[in-house]
């Protein structure tokens, strides 16, 4: 680590050690074992690693999902160093989300498993074991058992590559009926789909990234969630649905921070992930354009008591 940015974030989490949160710790642990993780990219805060393991312990988040470059040039000591400063202060590393090319030619897909070595290397030197992934819901060449078998392929192929370091993939099923509609062959966009391709993979390490938008626009229900065990559960994301708007015409890119509209259960969905002794990360991603344009302090506040707001809700 630069001896700037070590004494930037030694000062900044440093303070927060000392109780002088911004925003007040998260609520007790004690009903939960989820972690309250913090993601600045999904709420439009420009951060290096730095200084998002710093916010992240200003405002009482848990864990954080780290920029992997940043960890990759980091040296084995001052790597050791980052690990030992966040342990003291009670912070995990959340996931790395990172698209695969499934649908690309294989030169590039072949190029992307090579790739994946690297990354599989960076996030064990980091003590990670989750990434996750999204799948298309929709294809306009290819049919939905043709691109199920070409998902189970390729999938399967990078789990492998995974595997050998001891990393999980969670696979992400995108709900919204615009989004699946677009394509002439729809494809997986419920969980129901996503654990037949789960189960055709037969890999031991590919799981599920769940996010309430998606299990909303899925049509999805806690009873739904309670299929799973948490070693299904590689990450989970959590944002609200906009109000006044048919579940048919919800667009990805238009949500709101959990529990905003009260139109997506955030109840039901954190209890049932309770339940099942969920263990891993849960970070905001409303892609909420009025969030983009506040001060990243205030837009950090906002998501903080948002997140904590949500966490209150697990009994």
């Amino acid at each position: 680590m630069q001896q700037t940015n070590r004494r930037a974030f030694l000062r900044a989490s440093g303070a927060a050690a000392t109780g002088l949160f911004f925003a007040g710790a998260a609520p007790a642990a004690a009903a939960r074992k989820m972690k309250m993780c913090l993601n600045t990219g999904n709420i439009g805060v420009r951060a290096n690693l730095t200084e998002s393991i710093a916010m992240a312990a200003k405002f009482g988040f848990e864990a954080v999902d780290p920029n992997l470059k940043e960890l990759a040039a980091l040296s084995d000591s001052a790597l050791s160093e980052l690990l030992d400063g966040m342990q003291a202060r009670n912070l995990t590393f959340g996931s790395y989300a990172q698209s695969v090319p499934v649908n690309q030619p294989e030169d590039r897909f072949s190029a992307f498993l090579k790739e994946l070595s690297g990354t599989g290397k960076t996030l064990q030197r980091a003590k990670m074991r989750r990434m996750v992934t999204w799948l298309s819901n929709s294809d306009n060449s290819l049919t939905y058992l043709q691109n199920f078998r070409l998902h189970t392929k390729r999938i399967g192929e990078a789990a492998t590559v995974l595997a050998d370091y001891g990393v999980s993939l969670g696979l992400e099923y995108v709900g919204p009926k615009t989004a699946w509609a677009r394509g002439k062959y729809p494809f997986i966009h419920t969980l129901a789909t996503m654990k037949e391709l789960v189960a055709e993979i037969g890999r031991r390490n590919i799981g599920y990234l769940l996010d309430s938008w998606h299990w909303y626009n899925a049509g999805d229900t806690p009873a739904d969630l309670l299929t799973l065990k948490n070693e299904d559960i590689v990450a989970v994301h959590v944002n609200d649905a906009p109000a006044g708007v048919p579940i048919d015409q919800q667009v990805d890119s238009r949500r709101e921070l959990p529990l905003a509209t009260g139109v997506i259960d955030m109840k039901g969905f954190l209890n049932a992930l309770n339940q099942v002794g969920y263990d891993g990360p849960v970070a905001a991603e409303p892609m909420s354009a009025a969030l983009r344009q506040l001060p990243p302090e205030e837009a950090l506040a906002k998501v903080a008591e948002a997140m904590k707001k949500a966490f209150e809700l697990i009994a």
